[in-house]
């Protein structure tokens, strides 16, 4: 029963009710920050709507201006959509900029996909450019150490320092005189797979006089030619085999593949060694085969995907492709290097060092999820 003494229109007038409470909660009860979120997300959605306009406009405006025409055709029109998507497109086979003269009628033979050429390829160029970019980038950054980093040296420190990290995780303290050709190989393959990636690539063409001939220097992504990736993963064929032979010696580095211990046990035995062995030497000549073709393709494919993409629908779709790609590519760089650095971890321990250390670890459970069974009272035979 109430106990408020006034009259009961005075009270009401006064006092809210429960339903009024509760539906007008009162300014110091809203919770913090509420009203601060609406606008940053109402700021968001305008701006999406806002760069989706601009996109679409500034598509229709390059229709209108600067149609398209079929490749290597400037000024006609376009037939259907296999112009544009050939006007996209690179083949694999990269495309010769410069070759030296040759006395008259006589005529430069088309360049294979692979092959020995005396030529300068629009890949050649970009790899070069690449190469000129991080020599600057890098030389600057040594030639600026301060005991107070800045923001510049920061960055550059925390991406060796993310590489060193990944490297002696996977292989432990011995990678760690490996990671300068490591981190390079990283470093080099993911601008290079990321130059493919800049507007304009493969479609500007800067044309300069060299030795007096007239020429067009184009841009094309170098690991999207597979010359550069087969010699990429011929110099880390060569390295790991070289650190095998200079740690283990001829005789102790053959004699991984070419076992002849086996036979003590028996001719079967050593004959299936011997088998094995010569197995496991045949596959050093495939590892930088699949090195190579595995970074040519994923980076010549992702561009051939990207060109027929744009051809067929507007830049929205093909913008968000290109953060997809940005993605892959990082990962086919870590892909490679990575290979490069367990190659040659491998190439540098013999089978002793196995044998040396598996007794160590006999009572340690697989994983090493768990006690060793001799810590439980368990007698193992």
């Amino acid at each position: 029963m109430s106990t408020d003494s006034r009259p009961a229109s005075e009270a009401g007038a006064q006092a809210p009710t429960a339903d009024a409470a509760l539906a007008e909660p009162a300014p110091d009860a809203m919770p913090s920050g509420t009203a601060g979120t609406a606008a940053p997300r109402s700021n968001l959605r305008r701006n999406i709507v806002l760069l989706i306009a601009a996109v679409l406009i500034f598509d229709i405006a390059a229709a209108i201006f600067v149609p398209p025409f079929p490749k290597g055709q400037p000024g006609e029109q376009i037939s259907g959509i296999g112009d544009l998507i050939m006007a996209n497109l690179e083949f694999p086979a990269p495309e010769i900029v410069w070759q030296p003269a040759l006395p008259a009628g006589e005529e430069h033979p088309a360049l294979p996909i692979l092959g020995f050429s005396i030529s300068f390829t629009n890949s050649l160029f970009t790899m070069w450019l690449v190469m000129a970019v991080l020599l600057i980038v890098f030389g600057i950054a040594g030639r600026m150490l301060k005991p107070i980093p800045g923001r510049f040296q920061n960055a550059v420190e925390f991406i060796w320092e993310s590489l060193e990290n990944w490297a002696i995780s996977l292989g432990g303290p011995d990678a760690r005189r490996h990671i300068p050709l490591f981190a390079a190989f990283f470093i080099f393959i993911l601008f290079s797979n990321w130059s493919g990636l800049v507007p304009f690539f493969g479609r500007l063409g800067l044309p300069i006089e060299l030795a007096g001939q007239h020429i067009e220097l184009g841009l094309r992504a170098p690991t999207s030619d597979v010359n550069v990736t087969i010699g990429l993963a011929l110099v880390a064929f060569f390295y790991f085999h070289y650190q095998g032979f200079r740690h283990l010696g001829v005789r102790g580095y053959l004699g991984k593949f070419f076992v002849f211990t086996g036979f003590r046990h028996g001719i079967a035995t050593g004959f299936i060694d011997l088998f094995v062995g010569l197995i496991e030497f045949l596959l050093e000549f495939i590892k930088p085969i699949t090195l190579a073709m595995r970074l040519f393709g994923n980076i010549f494919g992702g561009e051939v995907a990207l060109g027929v993409i744009t051809a067929l629908t507007i830049a929205l779709i093909p913008a968000a492709m290109l953060l997809l790609e940005g993605l892959l590519n990082f990962v086919q760089a870590l892909i490679f290097s990575t290979l490069m650095l367990m190659y040659t971890i491998i190439a540098v321990e013999s089978h002793h060092d196995d044998e040396l250390a598996a007794p160590e670890f006999a009572d340690v459970p697989e994983g090493n999820m768990a006690p060793a069974l001799s810590s439980m009272g368990v007698t193992t035979h």
